[in-house]
């Protein structure tokens, strides 16, 4: 009897030992495979670079001819012909229309007769004159006229001369709104033709008064123009205007805006940047990697397989590049997007190669 109690309390204690032994190593399995399911977080990366960043203030301008005149006749008549037409380019005393001419060809004509008879009449006198057969009034009379009949004959040529319309200036036709067989009275107020020179332009701008101290003469600008497929184009501060507006608490600048090739056009809306100070040989960071957490700016730098939270101080801004001043040595590939999810050590996939 006493063997068989032994023996069952035996087989209870193997049994008790098995299940011990199975629960335990199901817990060590479970232990390992949550180890391995350690998930890393999908990312995409970016190298740091070293290069050259500007400080620069952003504004708009409205491209403006640096000369230009609206040419209008000063000799009233018909227009008979005209010798140009929009978008040519003339030279200074280029003939641009003319008048008809016979009315003041005739008057030429006529004040040259009058000169004559007059200067005829004068010679005659003047012997009398000095033999005093004539009084000094009627001789000074004469006087008057032969000087009043030159300058009638001088009038009615430069008349004649004006019903030929020249440019006033070198530059391209903007506006032809003169027509053949129009009268030019009808053109006083719309003018017959614009002129543009456009070989050089001006760009003006208005900044706040507290950037006033921050501008100079010769200070370089850069301009995007969507017309030239953002190729940006170089300009320069050539006038500051010495008043503050009280109104709008601005000030004036002109910039000089070169036009050699003839792209630009006046009228032309322009994205201004002027360049205030421009650092070389800085570390430049991808401006979508920069985070501010806590008030602090970080951003996550990769390597080995895990990002790390590391804080960074920035110097200038320009576009999407910030540049580094501190936390970085300009060798590390930090995270540009997946990086919101992230938190210090976290283990990454870098997707982007």
């Amino acid at each position: 009897m006493q063997r068989k109690v032994l023996t069952s309390l035996l087989i209870s204690l193997s049994i008790a030992s098995t299940t011990l032994l199975s629960g335990c190593g199901a817990e060590a399995t479970n232990n390992t495979e949550t180890k391995a399911e350690v998930i890393a977080i999908p990312v995409e990366t970016a190298a740091l670079r070293m290069g050259s960043i500007s400080s620069n203030y952003a504004t708009t301008a409205v491209l403006e001819a640096k000369e230009e005149a609206f040419v209008v006749a000063r000799a009233s008549g018909i227009i008979h012909e005209i010798m140009v037409e929009e978008g040519d380019y003339v030279e200074k005393d280029q003939i641009l229309a003319k008048l008809e001419t016979e009315r003041y060809r005739l008057n030429l004509i006529r004040a040259q007769a009058n000169l004559t008879g007059v200067e005829k009449e004068l010679n005659k006198i003047k012997d009398m004159y000095k033999k005093q057969l004539v009084s000094d009034d009627a001789y000074d009379k004469l006087i008057a006229q032969y000087d009043s009949a030159k300058a009638s004959l001088s009038l009615a040529q430069l008349d004649l001369e004006e019903t030929t319309i020249t440019a006033p200036i070198a530059g391209f036709i903007a506006e032809r709104n003169a027509k053949v067989g129009n009268l030019t009275e009808s053109f006083q107020r719309a003018r017959m033709f614009h002129i543009v020179q456009q070989k050089q332009l001006y760009g003006i701008v208005y900044l706040p008064e507290k950037e006033l101290s921050r501008v100079h003469k010769g200070q370089q600008a850069r301009l995007n123009l969507a017309a030239l497929q953002k190729n940006d184009i170089t300009a320069f501060v050539e006038r500051i205007s010495p008043v503050i507006d009280s109104k709008t608490g601005t000030f004036k600048v002109t910039l000089q805006v070169p036009n050699d090739n003839d792209l630009l056009k006046a009228g032309m809306f322009a994205e201004v940047k002027l360049n205030y100070d421009t650092r070389d040989n800085v570390i430049i960071l991808p401006r979508e990697a920069l985070l501010d957490i806590d008030n602090q700016l970080n951003v996550f730098v990769v390597k080995d397989g895990v990002a790390s939270k590391t804080p960074i101080t920035t110097g200038y801004q320009e576009d999407g590049s910030i540049e580094v001043t501190s936390g970085l040595n300009g060798n590390e590939h930090v995270v540009v997007t997946g990086h919101h999810n992230l938190k210090d050590q976290s283990p990454v996939e870098v997707v982007n190669g």
